[in-house]
């Protein structure tokens, strides 16, 4: 479990990202994995969700999560929404309730957590290569900042990763990028032949396109065993049949 240094001074929010290590589960799912979309025992699942939901906090009821698309669609709950058995598509969740845990699930994408000091307002996101590409981050920020929200009261944590390193990508996936912005070009490196992509750095840009300066980059490689996070991409290079998922999560207290 991991914490945000500028999400943990404030008071009123409780958040961590969490890896792979503490919970029920077994096999390639080892340990703490919390994504119900996974091939997973669903009571080991349930039981890793309540792993995290006490440390988080005890007293709430649930977890929100989302069925995760890869879009830039994202969901405000305010006191009147209706909370119906994680029945939320798309791949950020707003809100300003309390004791409300909104979380995300990742296996390489960047999870997200945001916070506004004086709203009290909270939102987590994901992003993967196609959320980043298509503004899901920019699109959180406008709506939040559309109620009373402020970007220099905003705090961002992009959590763990796929690091540049590790993130190799085929030309068509470049020029994807760089047709819409030019300037684009400088989020990829050239290692040994082999083209590079940097995710966080690409997030890290929108966030500073927005005016958002309280940053916090959490540079830890997913793919990376050592790290003991779940990788899509390691799993997939291993040809297991499935890969487990982390889970970050921010709550106002």
């Amino acid at each position: 479990m991991i914490k945000s240094k500028k999400l943990n001074r404030f008071q009123n929010i409780n958040h961590a990202f969490f890896n792979r290590i503490g919970g029920k589960s077994t096999g390639i799912f080892k340990s703490l994995n919390c994504g119900p979309g996974s091939a997973d025992k669903k009571k080991n699942i349930l039981k890793n969700l309540t792993i995290v939901k006490k440390i988080i906090n005890p007293k709430s009821k649930k977890i929100i999560l989302l069925n995760q698309i890869h879009s830039n669609k994202f969901h405000f709950i305010d006191k009147n929404s209706k909370i119906l058995r994680n029945k939320f598509e798309g791949d950020a969740l707003i809100t300003n309730r309390a004791n409300l845990p909104i979380a995300v699930l990742t296996a390489d994408c960047a999870p997200i957590l945001i916070h506004d000091e004086k709203t009290k307002m909270i939102a987590a996101i994901h992003a993967g290569w196609k959320g980043a590409y298509k503004d899901i981050v920019i699109k959180v920020i406008n709506f939040m900042i559309k109620k009373g929200c402020s970007p220099k009261n905003i705090t961002a944590a992009i959590g763990p990763c796929i690091s540049v390193n590790s993130y190799e990508v085929k030309e068509d996936f470049i020029k994807r990028f760089t047709k819409k912005n030019k300037k684009n070009r400088i989020f990829f490196k050239r290692i040994n032949n082999q083209n590079y992509f940097s995710l966080n750095k690409y997030i890290y840009s929108q966030l500073k396109a927005l005016n958002i300066k309280k940053i916090d980059i959490i540079n830890k490689d997913t793919f990376k065993p050592k790290n003991n996070f779940f990788s899509a991409r390691r799993s997939i290079g291993r040809k297991e049949n499935d890969y487990g998922r982390n889970i970050s999560v921010i709550m106002i207290n």
